[in-house]
Parts: structure tokens; C-alpha cells; sequence
């Protein structure tokens, strides 16, 4: 071993911010650099098109223009020789005040001697312009180039500058979205957690501040993974140790003398017994390894089996089940349950209505639904019912029954045999519970 001990290397997390300011700032100056190169272009051409030496031009064709247009002036032909050449011509005399162009703002009144071009033309200043006047038989000629248009290169250069531009454009926005696509990723993530899938987690390709609050919430559900894990196991195991001191007083009862105590403790031993059995079943099914005990069953016959059960009931059970029926692989111990539960919370809150037990099929699944005429459930709490222990009836009291456990443990039920359930419900006409278990060939 070297007596220097070599550091270990550190990936050190490369910021986020830090990359946007460098794409943007990048975009900054890529666009200047074309917007300066285009107008540069541009420039160039208006300057070689604008800025031919006047006395060149002069000399060259300044006295063949003047001959053309003649003494006295030819104003037609005067105005051919503008538009044909891009020049404004302006003549005055004593009786003539002309110029070729109406929309031309030349003041050559106030025009200022530059210099002489010939013992007849001189050069003469009007603010930026240059103008050559040249005087003849009586009449003053005033001969000014006007500004070029833009020229087809001009427009090449524009659409080449905007085409760049526009490649710039879509390329930091594919930069950027490429740079925030963890923040998707994690948002999806966050969803699944959301739902309840506390075993998901979003997978970290990064080193930045976006890689690190993903490995955030990685750890967040790590721990709300191990707190609801650590409760359940509490809850199972409190569930187990409290069978013995039931069956103890179930056993006590027995040797009782038949009285109203008695009878009143036996519902309340049987009370607490089911609400044990009822937490014990849930727990196994919300694990993720809970296992089914399923059967090939003639799902419509079965149910109408199940149904005879209920016939007691004041209000009426009618059965609503299909002429073909169709064979399905559950677990009919736990079907039943599932059954019994959504039952019995339709008689519970029927107000002694007739209550229908419906089956119908489809290609894909079966659906299994209770509706009743009662009381109805609420916006508020419709939401809510199938959380464990949530009752709409807080007080609890022993005439409306139940621990808030039922429709909970059907949901399970349903989810572990790959269904759903549906609740549907209207305050004052009554609720339809709707389980749809899928039909495997």
C-alpha cells in the first residue's frame, strides 16, 4: 500500500440550472450571429446597388438622360426614362414644375452646392441624398437615384437567416425537453405512489438536481413502504393475539345461565370475532403474495345459490341473473364473503326496500352488482367508502352495524382475483355496488 492513498473520485452532480443557462444563453447568441451575418448581407448588396459614385454615373449617363428627354423637356418621356432606370426626375423652369415621382419628399430648393461636375452639372446635397442638377437651355434637370428595393439575393438571405433561426429554435426546445423529461418520468412516479403503488420507483439516469429529488422520492416511498408495511404487521399480529381471550370468553359464555347479559355479551363477543376475522382477511389480501383458492364455477348458478340466503330480508331480494351462463375461475369462499358483505350493507341501509342482485356477462369479464333503494351515499363520502374503517354513520352505533371494514375488504377481494369494483350512488335513491371480474379462458 503507497504511503499516499489516492482520493476516491467523486462524481460531483452537474447542475441543472446551470445547462439551461448555457442552452439559452447559446441561443442568444446564435440568433445574433445570424440576425448580424443576414443584415450584413443584406447591407453589403443595398451598398453596392445604393452607392455607385454619382459623377461616374453622371458621366456616364446623366448627359445621354438629358439629351433623351430634350429641350423643351419630353415629360413622357421623361417618365419612361424614371421608371425604367429607378430615378426620380425633377424640372422646373418659370412655366414648368414637374417630377416623375409624387410620393418623393426632395426639397431641392433647399438643395446644397457639393461641388462642379461640368461647366453645366453640379453635385448638390439634400440632407442624405446626393442629386445632380444640371442646367440647359432655360430648365433645371435634377437627376436622383432612388433607394433599391430588396433584390431576390436580399430575400434569399432573409429566408436563409429565418430558416437558421428556426433550426435553432427546435433545437433548444429539443435540448430542453430532453433536460426536463426526468421531471415526466418522476410525475408518473409520483402518480403510481399516489394510487398506492408504493412499490414503484422511479429509475435515476441523472446526476443533477433532478436526478437527486428523484432519488427524494425514491426514499420517500421507501419509508411510507416501511411505516405501512410495519402497521399492517402490527395489525395482523394484534388481530392474532386477540383470538385467544375471545375464544377464552366464548368458552366463559357457554357456562353462563341463559339471560339478556348473556345474549347481549354474545353478540358483542361475535361482534369483535367478526371484526377480527375481517381484519385478518384483509391483511392477507392486501399482501402481495395472497393466494387464492379458485375453482371453475357456473358463476350466474352460484350466485343464485348465494342469494337464497337473503330471502328473509322484509324489504324483498330480487335476482336478476342471465338465461347463458358462463364458467369462471374464482375463489368462492372469498366471492361469497364479498357477496355477504355488499349485502348486507344494502339491507343495513335499504330502508327495507327490495334490494336486486344483478350478474351480467360480457366478452371479457362478468359484473356482479347490488342495488338498492335506501338512503344513498353522498358526494363527500362516496369517495371515501372503501377505506378501511371509514363509516358515513361516525357515531358507530350498534343499530347501523358495521366497523367501516366491508366494502374495503371487497374492493381487496375484487382487486386480488384481477377485477374492480364501482360504487354508484345518489343521496335519498339508493346505491349500486358493481364488481367486474375478469373471465379467463
Amino acid at each position: 500500500m503507497s504511503a499516499v492513498e489516492q482520493a476516491p473520485s467523486v462524481t460531483r452532480p452537474k447542475s441543472l440550472f446551470l445547462r439551461l443557462f448555457l442552452i439559452f444563453s447559446a441561443t442568444v447568441i446564435l440568433f445574433l450571429i445570424v440576425i448580424s451575418l443576414s443584415l450584413r448581407q443584406i447591407d453589403q448588396n443595398w451598398r453596392r446597388e445604393r452607392l455607385n459614385p454619382l459623377p461616374v454615373f453622371y458621366l456616364d449617363n446623366v448627359r445621354l438622360l438629358v439629351d433623351a428627354i430634350g429641350i423643351p423637356p419630353d415629360l413622357q418621356r421623361a417618365e419612361e426614362l424614371a421608371r425604367d432606370l429607378s430615378l426620380t426626375i425633377i424640372i422646373r423652369s418659370p412655366h414648368i414644375n414637374w417630377q416623375s415621382d409624387d410620393q418623393s419628399d426632395l426639397d431641392v430648393y433647399s438643395a446644397v452646392f457639393v461641388r462642379t461636375l461640368s461647366d453645366e452639372a453640379q453635385m448638390m446635397a439634400v440632407g442624405n441624398e446626393q442629386v445632380i442638377r444640371v442646367a440647359r437651355g432655360g430648365y433645371e434637370y435634377f437627376l436622383n437615384r432612388k433607394a433599391p428595393s430588396l433584390s431576390n439575393y436580399d430575400y434569399v438571405v432573409i429566408y436563409i437567416g429565418l430558416g437558421f433561426a428556426i433550426f435553432i429554435l427546435f433545437s433548444n426546445y429539443w435540448l430542453v425537453r430532453r433536460l426536463m423529461d426526468p421531471v415526466r418520468r418522476l410525475r408518473q412516479g409520483a402518480e403510481r405512489i399516489c394510487a398506492g403503488d408504493l412499490s414503484y420507483r422511479v429509475e435515476v439516469t441523472r446526476t443533477d438536481e433532478l436526478g437527486e429529488l428523484t432519488e427524494s422520492v425514491n426514499h420517500m416511498a421507501d419509508s411510507l413502504q416501511s411505516m405501512l408495511e410495519a402497521k399492517r404487521q402490527l395489525l395482523l399480529a394484534i388481530s392474532h393475539e386477540l383470538r385467544t381471550p375471545v375464544t377464552r370468553a366464548k368458552l366463559q359464555l357457554e357456562f353462563m345461565e341463559d339471560s339478556a347479559l348473556r345474549e347481549t355479551l354474545r353478540d358483542d363477543i361475535n361482534e369483535i370475532d367478526l371484526l377480527i376475522s375481517d381484519l385478518i382477511e384483509a391483511e392477507r389480501l392486501s399482501t402481495q403474495h395472497s393466494a387464492l383458492i379458485q375453482d371453475d364455477v357456473d358463476f350466474a348458478d352460484y350466485v343464485q345459490m348465494l342469494a337464497q340466503q337473503y330471502q328473509n330480508y322484509e324489504g324483498g331480494v330480487e335476482l336478476d341473473v342471465p338465461d347463458h351462463d358462463r364458467a369462471m375461475h374464482i375463489d368462492k369462499l372469498r366471492v361469497r364473503l364479498l357477496l355477504a358483505n355488499i349485502v348486507n350493507n344494502a339491507m343495513r341501509h335499504g330502508q327495507n326496500r327490495p334490494i336486486t342482485i344483478k350478474v351480467a356477462f360480457t366478452d371479457f369479464e362478468a359484473e356482479l352488482s347490488v342495488i338498492d333503494q335506501g338512503e344513498g351515499i353522498s358526494e363527500e363520502h362516496l369517495k371515501h367508502v372503501r377505506e378501511p374503517f371509514y363509516r358515513v354513520d361516525s357515531a358507530r352505533q350498534r343499530n347501523t352495524g358495521g366497523f367501516g371494514l366491508g366494502l374495503y375488504l371487497c374492493n381487496l377481494i375484487a382487486e386480488a382475483h384481477g377485477g374492480r369494483m364501482d360504487i354508484d350512488s345518489e343521496p335519498g335513491k339508493g346505491t349500486k355496488v358493481s364488481v367486474f371480474l375478469p373471465i379467463r379462458d
